[in-house]
Order: C-alpha cells, then structure tokens, then sequence
C-alpha cells in the first residue's frame, strides 16, 4: 500500500481536520504537513514570507494531492507583523471556509554557533518575536475562527531544544523552552473557554532546508546521530490535531529517539 493510500484510507478513522491553516507552510516541516492533510483530502492555507515560495509550495501540493477537491490558498506574511499576520489569517480563512486546526511551523534559528558574548540583541530580539510572539499573534489572530468549529486545534512546532541546550543556540533554545510553556498556558486557557485544544510537537534534528543551513550538507548527510524526516512530524501533527487525540491537550511530544531518556551514568 502506498504512503498516499495510506493516508487516504486513515484519515477518517483518525478523524483529521478539513480545513488547516499552516504557517512555515511552503518548506519543511510545514509543507510535509500540508502535504500529509491534503492527501487525506483537507483543504490547506499556507503562509509564509516568500510569495514565490509559497507559489511553488502550492503548485507542488495541487500535483501531489491525487485528485483531491479540498481548496489550497496561500497569503504571504511575516507571523511577527501583527497586522499582517491578521489579515493573512483572515485571507484563508475565508478562501477554504473556516478553521478546524492551525500549525505553527514558522520559525528561524539565529546566530548557530555564537556564543553568549558574540551574540547580538537584534538576532536574539528575531527569534524571539518570530518563534514566539509569531505563535502567540497566529493563534489570536485565527481563534474567532477556531471557535465556529468543532473540536478546534493549534499544533505547535517547537525542539528537543525547548528541553536540552548546546553552547551556540542560545536565542534558539529560549524560544523553543519558551513554546513549552506558551502551549501548556494557551491550552489552559482555549480549553476551558472553547474547547480548543493546544498541543506541541518537540522533535530532534529534522532533514529540513533550516537544518542544513545550521548545520551543513555533509553532517545531515552523514550524521553521527539519528535524524528524522518532516513527514515523521507531520504524523505527530496529524494525530495530535486528530478526533484520536481528543483527551490530549497542553501536552508537548517530545520525539527524539530517547535521547532526554538516558542517563548520564556511565553504566
């Protein structure tokens, strides 16, 4: 059975969303994620700040969705620009007629490599405003729209890095343990008053374009630990914004092979 059966034929046991907003939408994790909802018949909103990108991001999709009838729109924006993120929301939110899960798959890395002294306040203020505050301005931005639907969903893309950190990604792991928490407080909230449900995605290092920016061609190519693919966190996207998933909420899935598991005891 092929991946797209596969994710056709699942889709209604797992009860997928119809109708998914996803920022970070035309590269990368997000674009596996749109990939994977579309084939399981979704329609998709991308955003993102390259128009051109999303173009080909859209074109890519409407050869890959195997016949599928759901809308695919796309609006360029930046998601730390709060009018514009708010207009960009509403766009396509009326191009495929609602809301039912948003996937905030927007994000930079800064200075890799730099230490604390090299570090500067403008690159730590960017990853801050897009990681974070981009998060916080979507998921505002699309809760009038979340709240017509029923059983309503924002899946956060966040890092092992929100756990573990490595000298030279200081602005980087602020942001991504800051994402931690913003989930659980946003998940408190959304749940209690509408039944939305707030659930984050934590992976290790991804084979993504980001990723082989930091770290190079020939580490990801040839990496001296495990690395996992944006369709592996598409699924986890995919279940945690499924009927499936339903007494899931405030939680962060930490998919990293086990690596926070081990010990440092040297037995």
């Amino acid at each position: 059975m092929s991946q797209n059966t596969s994710v056709s034929a699942g889709s209604a046991a797992l009860r997928l969303p119809s109708r998914v907003l996803i920022t970070g939408g035309s590269t990368g994790i997000g674009f596996a994620c749109a990939q994977l909802f579309r084939r399981a018949g979704a329609s998709v909103g991308l955003i993102g700040r390259s128009e051109p990108g999303l173009e080909r991001a859209a074109a890519a999709l409407r050869q890959d969705d195997g016949g599928t009838t759901g809308a695919i729109a796309t609006a360029s924006a930046s998601v730390s620009d709060e009018q514009a993120i708010s207009s960009a929301v509403d766009r396509i939110a009326e191009a495929i007629g609602g809301l039912d899960a948003v996937v905030l798959s927007a994000g930079v890395d800064g200075e890799l490599g730099s230490l604390v002294p090299e570090v500067t306040a403008d690159s730590f203020r960017e990853v801050l405003e897009t990681n974070v505050l981009g998060a916080f301005l979507t998921v505002r931005s699309a809760l009038p729209h979340l709240r017509r639907s029923v059983d309503a969903t924002v899946t956060i893309i966040g890092s092992d890095s929100g756990f573990v950190a490595v000298p030279g990604m200081l602005a980087y792991n602020a942001s991504k343990g800051a994402i931690v928490q913003l989930t659980r407080a946003l998940a408190v909230e959304l749940y209690e008053t509408d039944g939305i449900r707030v659930n984050s995605v934590a992976p290790s290092v991804v084979d993504t374009p980001m990723a082989r920016r930091g770290l190079g061609d020939e580490v990801m190519d040839a990496p001296p630990f495990p690395i996992q693919s944006a369709e592996d966190v598409a699924w986890s996207v995919a279940y945690l914004s499924s009927g499936q998933a339903r007494a899931v909420n405030g939680a962060t899935l930490l998919s990293d092979f086990g690596y926070t598991g081990r010990s440092s005891f040297p037995a």
